[in-house]
């Protein structure tokens, strides 16, 4: 299961971390997101037991502050942090496959 994120967390589990980050940026009313959102938690299942990457999603509506921190301005929006910073983007539902090559380009 995807780690849940919020403005409070977000900054420990996802800028601090010692490991790369997957966030996923989505809302309940957004049907792309209901699309990309089983693929987020399968994602989860396969890698999120790996000590070497995280999978999160942090509910834009919830946490309005840090997704316009992050210029999130369509959703579903993942973004793949390493060391704080943002090193790769996928904007609208995609499959798997492309999110999983994202992943291993982060070295996970």
């Amino acid at each position: 299961m995807a780690l849940e994120l919020t403005e409070a967390n977000f900054e420990q589990e996802v800028l601090k971390s010692d490991t790369p980050v997957f966030v996923d940026f989505w809302a309940p009313w957004c049907g792309p997101c209901r699309v990309q959102g089983p693929i987020v938690e399968d994602i989860a299942k396969e890698f999120g037991s790996e000590p070497n990457v995280s999978i999160g999603k942090l509910n834009v509506d919830e946490n309005p502050v840090t997704s316009q921190n992050f210029q999130v301005m369509s959703i579903p929006t993942i973004k793949f942090f390493k060391d704080g910073k943002i090193v790769g983007e996928v904007v609208g539902a995609v499959p798997k496959t492309t999110l999983t090559a994202q992943l291993d380009l982060l070295g996970k």
